[in-house]
């Protein structure tokens, strides 16, 4: 069973001609002995959003978003000290706003207007100390934290930028049940 279907909720699906439009990505919810979750402080967020996170990225072709997710992991936070509990029960999305794209001058090359993301709850079976957000591992990645904390589950949405909010609510209450696992 996964989390969603625990928590009795129904997936949002996109209509398939929208799909196009948002990039296929994972997010990946990280949860330690004591139910807290990791998140990180974004390094690249305009004064204002700079928001806490959790890891997340871009599905590579020809790769499973369980993979995905497992990459991820390590290239942001350094570590790959972490077994699958369980994944959302369908694909989660946002739009990124206009004022953002205006910023940034477009983002993911101005292929996409948001992101459909798959989520998985893990949990971290390392120690603090192999964490290493400032350098990463994988293929040159560069960090995308400046520091990480752990935090209670609860408090993700208060953290997260307002356009992804809706989705840390739905990631929250499909592996809430996780926490105590």
């Amino acid at each position: 069973m996964t989390g969603g279907e625990a928590a009795g909720l129904t997936p949002v699906t996109l209509p398939d001609d929208e799909l196009p439009f948002y990039r296929p990505a994972v997010g990946i919810m990280l949860i330690n002995r004591d139910g807290s979750v990791f998140v990180g402080r974004r390094i690249d967020m305009p004064a204002g959003l700079a928001a806490w996170q959790m890891p997340q990225g871009g599905i590579d072709p020809g790769e499973t978003p369980r993979q995905a997710a497992l990459r991820e992991l390590k290239e942001e936070v350094g570590t790959d000290k972490a077994e699958i509990l369980g994944e959302s029960r369908g694909w989660l999305h946002y739009d990124v706003p206009e004022e953002l794209w205006v910023q940034f001058g477009g983002m993911w090359g101005g292929r996409y207007r948001g992101q459909r993301q798959k989520w998985f709850a893990a949990r971290f079976t390392g120690k603090d100390a192999e964490i290493n957000v400032a350098k990463p591992g994988g293929g040159g990645h560069k960090a995308e934290f400046v520091t990480w904390r752990w935090e209670p589950m609860k408090n993700l949405p208060d953290l997260i930028v307002p356009f992804k909010r809706p989705v840390y609510e739905r990631v929250v209450k499909e592996f809430a049940s996780l926490a105590g696992k």
